[in-house]
């Protein structure tokens, strides 16, 4: 875009967010990477989407939220996934579920309420306040087990769960225009936000095909997020690590015809396009690039167990069994689980572990690692 095109206002009055980040901007010499924009936008202490005390999660806008999940569209997911983490405490002989950004608690309270005495402990790692509140009263019942951490210990033993995390890690934005790839930036404009490019040596992990111009994201804070996760696996007694996600691998990810990237934002059940405005107020994402994270858990010591879409991986732990049991209700909702033009295809799901000497039942059919 050049410079300053795209200027974007924003009508509401500037919150205390938006004026930290407009000084995050004027420190850094009047120019904010997208990827600390994002941070900051989703995560800045107290005034970020996922830090301040707004709805969030929900299944219908009239109470405030903004998106559903999977587990708060059908208990029958939790109960479902709970088989896989069942299979994998087994298999690596821990007792421990480990969760990172736990939401409401309602994924919390199926796995813990589904695997019993299999769980001796089940660790959040969240950074809201908020949530953390609404995730205690979710799941008082199982209190004795539930406990919560700021900061990731030296070790992790056991089973690691993250259902929507690794959209939500700050990206960085690459532009190219008329064949030069540029560092999409955030800059000042009055009391709202513009983007600028500037030049960088930056590029996709691999080429883009065509001449065209071309938005795309590189993703190496979820890189790295799964490279730390590795280590603390391989420092303990060894464990497993399941993600759900939307996303594709490099191939699709980076395919010519995807020119415009996948940041998406989400407020009140509606989806748009542009992170500059309402900041704080909507969440921010961008699809995950699995052949990416792939890579970092195995340059870092870990197995891939498979990855495959979350309809195969559910149908695999018996999902179509537990519908059949449900009732009419209970069922349509399941079925969104799976049904292709919802989730069961857009949303994938990958496993990692310290060691494959075990066969993964959600991967027992429809196995994708080839495509990564």
């Amino acid at each position: 875009m050049g410079d300053n095109r795209g200027v974007t206002t924003d009508p509401s009055a500037p919150s205390e967010l938006t004026r930290r980040i407009h000084q995050a901007i004027a420190q850094a010499g009047g120019w904010l990477g997208f990827d600390r924009f994002m941070a900051m936008a989703l995560y800045e202490p107290g005034l970020g989407y996922y830090t301040n005390s707004l709805q969030k999660f929900g299944a219908m806008p009239s109470s405030g939220s903004d998106f559903v999940t999977a587990p708060g569209m059908s208990p029958l997911f939790g109960q479902t996934l709970a088989v896989q983490v069942q299979e994998a405490l087994q298999a690596t002989g821990t007792d421990e579920v480990w969760e990172f950004g736990a939401g409401t608690g309602a994924l919390a309270l199926q796995l813990l309420d589904s695997l019993g005495d299999a769980v001796r402990r089940y660790t959040i790692i969240d950074l809201s306040g908020t949530l953390r509140a609404r995730q205690a009263d979710t799941l008082l019942k199982h209190a004795d087990k539930v406990r919560w951490l700021d900061a990731w210990p030296d070790a992790i033993e056991g089973v690691v769960v993250g259902n929507e995390v690794l959209d939500a890690m700050p990206v960085q934005l690459l532009q190219r225009t008329q064949g030069v790839w540029h560092e999409r930036g955030v800059v000042t404009a009055g009391q709202g936000f513009a983007w600028q490019d500037r030049p960088t040596a930056l590029r996709p992990p691999v080429d883009v095909e065509g001449e065209h111009d071309y938005l795309t994201e590189i993703h190496p804070q979820a890189e790295a997020f799964v490279t730390s996760l590795a280590e603390r696996l391989l420092a303990g007694r060894g464990g497993a690590a399941i993600f759900l996600d939307y996303g594709f691998p490099e191939g699709e990810y980076f395919h010519p015809q995807r020119h415009m990237g996948t940041v998406m934002c989400h407020q009140l059940h509606q989806a748009d396009d542009n992170p500059l405005l309402a900041v704080g107020q909507k969440d921010i994402t961008a699809h995950v690039n699995f052949t990416g994270v792939a890579l970092a858990a195995q340059n870092a010591g870990l197995d891939v167990l498979g990855y495959a879409s979350q309809a195969w991986f559910l149908l695999n732990l018996g999902l179509a069994e537990r519908m059949a049991a449900a009732t009419l209700a209970e069922r349509s909702q399941a079925q969104r689980l799976v049904n292709e033009h919802e989730m069961g295809e857009l949303f994938k799901v990958i496993g990692f572990a310290t060691s494959s000497d075990w066969a993964a039942q959600g991967f027992a059919r429809g196995d994708r690692s080839h495509r990564l």
